[in-house]
């Protein structure tokens, strides 16, 4: 095959691999058109750094997405050595507050009681549990501790100042934010041992494989089935049926055993809830589509 031939191919195969991708971009733009909610996305393949973005710097309020950088500055002070998987925390009944999301308290109403740091872990985000999300945060020295550790990450578009319970006020859910493309990043580097240990790293991965959300947003768009490691996190509405954000981040594994990233946040929606958990699934389900022919 002379050398003509071989740059045709190649400048051919360019092509093809470009309008894919750009037959992906139009395939999200058409999800997301319509929909009375501003959407960011971001979108690697860890293995073979193809990316995508739509509106990837929007500043979107995190909801419990903020649980995973918690937990990895959780996990920097066991790699550390300043906290245990294995510590006993002494949980008072009076941070177990009423009326947020809290399967903690539902198992152990009366509080007063001590639970080891790995299952205070996987309340937090397994479940998603408010309560447990604050405790941790104090554990570790409060929001400026959480900031300055993911910042030292080289993650800059990301804040974090109030906790689950300062939350309870409407105006404080804008407060906590990052960017879809920043949530990439900070995934990646999590992904490939950058952040933690290998040990912790393997543990915090697992423990969002096991993030308990049933077959809805994200993981409704994959095949029964597929690994998912990720974290949801979702705003109520107001009088003015108003949704601050709903928000899915997670790391796909493809049939070949290869990855991609995928950070979807949505900020100030009037769709309904399940039209809007149908988004994400369609974003989920048209960027495995994509991977799956391109690999």
């Amino acid at each position: 095959m002379n050398r003509i031939s071989v740059l045709l191919i190649s400048f051919l195969s360019f092509q093809a691999f470009s309008q894919t991708t750009s037959d992906l971009r139009q395939q999200l733009n058409q999800i997301i058109a319509t929909k009375n909610a501003t959407v960011g996305i971001s979108i690697k393949s860890i293995e073979d750094k193809d990316t995508l973005s739509i509106n990837g710097n929007l500043k979107a309020p995190m909801m419990s997405v903020f649980k995973f950088h918690i937990a990895l500055t959780v996990l920097n002070q066991v790699d550390e050595g300043k906290l245990s998987l294995e510590q006993k925390i002494f949980i008072k009944k009076k941070e177990l507050h009423e009326n947020t999301w809290s399967p903690m308290r539902e198992d152990y109403p009366e509080g007063n009681m001590y639970l080891t740091l790995d299952k205070l872990l996987r309340y937090t985000v397994s479940h998603s549990d408010n309560n447990g999300c604050d405790i941790l945060i104090d554990l570790v020295g409060g929001t400026k501790v959480i900031q300055k550790f993911i910042n030292k990450q080289g993650i800059k578009d990301f804040v974090i100042k109030v906790n689950e319970k300062q939350m309870e006020s409407w105006k404080n859910l804008y407060v906590n934010t990052t960017t879809p493309l920043a949530t990439t990043e900070l995934l990646e580097k999590f992904y490939k041992g950058e952040v933690l240990k290998e040990s912790t790293t393997q543990y915090l991965y697992q423990i969002m494989v096991e993030t308990s959300r049933g077959l809805t947003w994200m993981k409704a768009g994959l095949p029964e089935g597929t690994e998912l490691a990720h974290r949801t996190g979702i705003s109520g509405t107001n009088d003015n049926n108003l949704r601050v954000a709903m928000n899915d981040i997670g790391i796909v594994k493809l049939p070949n055993g290869k990855h991609f990233i995928l950070s979807v946040y949505l900020k100030d929606i009037t769709e309904k809830q399940e039209d809007t958990e149908k988004i994400i699934a369609d974003i989920a389900r048209a960027t495995w589509d994509y991977f799956t022919r391109k690999n």
